[in-house]
């Protein structure tokens, strides 16, 4: 049993999944019902308006509903869009304790502890239908998947099968008179002198109360589950219904069972704090109890199971207990197979398949020995034309079988079955032409020959290994406590070790240099000495993996294909509805497996990562044709580029002018920023622009963008320093018309005019400085001018040895910008 999803809540009575979506509701003894979404383990809401324990629970197929019971006698339907309850139904007089939608009409079935069954039509939200007969309290009733029957369970110690043809035919094409009332007052006798609702079966059999009993979802069986501790197997027929079998080993009360949707099994929980699954061939079980998970924070030993739900199209179940819940499967879904070449070898349906990728031509080769669990792993030889089929239905019960693939047949005849050389082990891997390595469980690796005999064995006392994978010829990986260790198996010496735990895939490249090593949420890539080339973290559960032709890895997780380049940088290429294992990649094709073992190809969009993958090898031409050929990224490839320093690559795929300013600055691309600057035309924009223009040389757009701010100083000192001594007089003559008197006193002194410079002075009514600078300067008329403004006790003394600053011209003045490289 797989863990998936635990929550801690107060204690769970109803759970059920939604059909299309990973949701699944829990209902709550607090009155609560939570929503949670079991894929990224998060809680999406909570509805509250239930006064006490609510124990029913169920989404409707198709609507975008669920309906609710509790203790509090009412039924409530909500809608789980607009988060809030439609409306009551209010009828019962007792407990309800489940409540369920029918498949095709719109109806919802309760059951209740005033021991009736009440049939609702939810669109009408009216009672068509109360059903008596059960003298006790009524705890579970549930319609069959496709027939016109009910099965109930009491505590009055019966289950009863109840026939509703006359009420759907009455539901379905309702005449007139006595009918309508009939159905106004399901009470009233009906005209026809039939039941809406009939016992078809009494089952009697368990010597206390029964709490659950289901229908089987395609074959006449129905299980149930009762306070004597044991549960039922009843079969059923057009006329008749009778017990099957009995299944005795719970401890305690069963409060609920069901049937594996697509196994021969059946689920049963309990009071005893155990799940158990029973086969219904064999009808051995197998416990789950307190070590589904070993690291659990909940103490089992205080948490009684209490209900149970089973996803109808996946291998998930629910189960409701004192602390919360968890959803779980029963065995690991991934497919075993291999790859070789251009052909991938898989096991479906106890069927060994080739599919050869160029042609895409899909055969079964032979049949293969069946176990209780699928295949865990497979290996196939080139040399021997042999295969290797390791299966682990649990630790002291593994095996592997060797197979020799029969030549090329009748592809019309189906394969027959081959014998195969089954010996004792928990992984089985081709390590040489004709040897083959094998873990066995005193965790020792065993070295095999072709004919499955034993030709030495490799025992390291370092390693304590409890799984081994495919390496090199000669060489081994093998898995214990501390990571994942290269082994040579014939020095049987460890060439080199990885920190990693619980490896669980590891997946070579084509040419077997590098290698993936997959955790559950770690992947570290190796060359083939075992040396680490990156390192990345995923938050979702990690599936499969595969190289693709450019050396990129690409992997799945439960909803995402993802990539990684050997530099440590992955994203996302594409979601996916369910997890998928990857076989190969090539190019924009995807080769996958489902978990129904059907080979799928998908298509991706791999300009993302091969963008990243031309700037990590610097080829540049390459990315230059992908960004005219592509089409605009989004954000995240945007702030890749800036991250890693290739700003003015992420300059072609951006259309917004603001974050174009920005690139085009950091990359020095002043037409490109000046043409978004005049687009934004902002005085921060013209100023940082200016800044940079300036700082390469080029004048010219650092003159206009001083200009466009009128800063008259730094366009004055920008003239002067290039020598256009003409264009700083003109601005002379503009700072005057603006009457900036502080910028036009700036251009006098860097022409070096006095004259400007004492009637600026003057102008500004600074008579003082302007009659001492004429005076300096021998300017005798302008001082002679100036010197009835001044009171005779400030005259200023000149002095004699003063002399006219006039700043030197560049050399060399500057018509055109600095040449750019």
């Amino acid at each position: 049993m797989l863990t998936k999803f635990e929550t801690k809540s107060a204690r769970v009575n109803g759970i059920t999944f939604h059909h299309k979506r990973q949701w699944v509701l829990a209902s709550l003894h607090t009155g609560a019902i939570q929503l949670w979404d079991y894929r990224r383990c998060a809680m999406l809401d909570t509805f509250e308006e239930h006064e006490g324990p609510v124990r029913g629970i169920d989404f409707h197929n198709h609507q975008p509903l669920f309906v609710s019971g509790g203790d509090d006698c009412k039924i409530k339907v909500w809608n789980y869009t607009q988060k809030r309850c439609l409306y009551t139904l209010v009828g019962h007089l007792d407990w309800i304790r489940t409540t369920f939608f029918h498949n095709e009409c719109p109806w919802i079935l309760s059951a209740s502890d005033d021991q009736t069954i009440r049939v609702w039509n939810w669109q009408s939200r009216n009672c068509i239908s109360v059903v008596t007969g059960h003298n006790h309290y009524v705890m579970c009733a549930q319609f069959h998947p496709t027939q016109n029957l009910i099965v109930s369970a009491s505590l009055d110690q019966t289950v009863r099968v109840w026939d509703f043809t006359v009420l759907r035919k009455k539901n379905i094409a309702p005449s007139t008179g006595g009918m309508d009332e009939h159905l106004r007052n399901p009470a009233a006798p009906d005209l026809f002198g039939q039941a809406d609702v009939a016992v078809k079966y009494f089952l009697e059999g368990h010597d206390h109360g029964v709490n659950w009993a289901t229908f089987h979802p395609s074959l006449p069986l129905i299980i149930s589950g009762a306070d004597d501790r044991i549960v039922k197997l009843w079969r059923m027929n057009e006329t008749k219904a009778w017990e099957a079998y009995t299944y005795r080993g719970h401890y305690n009360n069963v409060s609920c069972c069901l049937f594996h949707p697509r196994q021969d099994l059946i689920i049963s929980n309990s009071e005893d704090r155990s799940i158990r699954v029973w086969d219904l061939n064999t009808f051995y079980y197998k416990t789950y109890g307190i070590q589904i998970r070993r690291d659990a924070i909940i103490r089992r030993d205080t948490n009684r199971f209490w209900v149970m739900a089973v996803h109808p199209t996946l291998n998930l179940f629910a189960a409701g207990h004192d602390s919360g819940m968890l959803i779980f499967k029963l065995e690991k879904e991934r497919p075993a197979y291999t790859v070789h070449g251009d052909l991938l070898y898989y096991i479906k349906d106890n069927l060994l398949r080739r599919l050869d990728f160029t042609t895409r031509k899909d055969v079964g080769i032979m049949q293969v020995k069946a176990g209780r669990t699928n295949p865990r792993s497979l290996s196939f030889n080139q040399s021997e034309n042999a295969i290797l089929v390791s299966t682990r239905d649990s630790l002291e019960n593994s095996t592997y079988d060797l197979y020799t693939i029969p030549r090329e047949g009748d592809s019309q005849n189906p394969p027959e079955p081959i014998e195969s050389k089954r010996s004792q082990g928990l992984t089985a891997y081709w390590v040489a032409r004709n040897r083959f390595a094998v873990l066995d469980r005193s965790q020792g690796i065993i070295i095999k020959t072709e004919k499955n005999e034993t030709s030495k064995k490799v025992s390291i006392s370092s390693l304590s290994p409890d799984e081994i994978y495919p390496a090199n010829p000669g060489m081994l990986l093998v898995r214990d406590l501390e990571g994942v260790s290269l082994l040579d198996i014939q020095q049987r010496k460890v060439i080199a070790t990885v920190k990693l735990a619980k490896c669980r895939h590891v997946v070579w490249s084509s040419d077997m240099n590098v290698v993936a090593l997959m955790a559950k949420h770690n992947i570290v890539i190796c060359d083939k000495k075992l040396d680490t080339i990156c390192q990345i973290h995923d938050n979702f559960q990690l599936k499969s993996g595969a190289w693709d032709d450019s050396g990129v890895f690409i992997y799945t997780t439960s909803n995402h294909i993802k990539y990684c380049l050997t530099n440590g940088d992955s994203g996302t290429i594409r979601t996916i509805d369910l997890p998928v294992y990857l076989t190969r990649v090539t190019g924009e094709t995807i080769y996958c497996l489902d978990r129904e073992c059907k080979p799928r190809v998908l298509t991706i969009d791999p300009t993302e990562h091969k963008l990243k993958l031309a700037l990590v090898h610097r080829k540049y031409e390459d990315v230059l044709k992908m960004v005219r050929e592509a089409k605009l990224f989004g954000q995240s490839i945007l702030s890749y580029l800036h991250k890693k320093g290739y700003p003015e690559v992420a300059l072609h795929f951006v259309s917004d002018e603001k974050t174009r300013f920005a690139l085009a600055i950091e990359c020095c691309q002043i037409q490109v920023a000046k043409e978004a600057a005049m687009v934004l035309n902002n005085k921060a924009c013209w100023e940082k622009l200016a800044e940079v223009a300036r700082g390469q040389g080029n004048h010219e757009v650092a003159a206009g963008c001083y200009r466009r701010t009128k800063n008259i100083s730094k366009l004055s000192h920008l003239y002067f320093v290039t020598g256009q001594l003409d264009k700083l007089k003109k601005m002379s003559l503009v700072a005057e018309k603006l009457k900036d008197y502080q910028g036009q006193f700036q251009c006098a002194l860097l022409l070096g005019d006095v004259r400007e410079r004492v009637k600026i002075l003057e102008q500004t009514g600074q008579n003082v400085l302007a009659y001492h600078t004429a005076k300096t300067h021998g300017l005798e008329e302008e001082a002679a001018h100036l010197l009835h403004k001044i009171d005779a006790g400030k005259l200023p003394v000149p002095n004699p040895e003063a002399k006219l600053l006039v700043p030197m011209p560049p050399i060399h003045p500057m018509t055109e910008s600095w040449p750019m490289l």
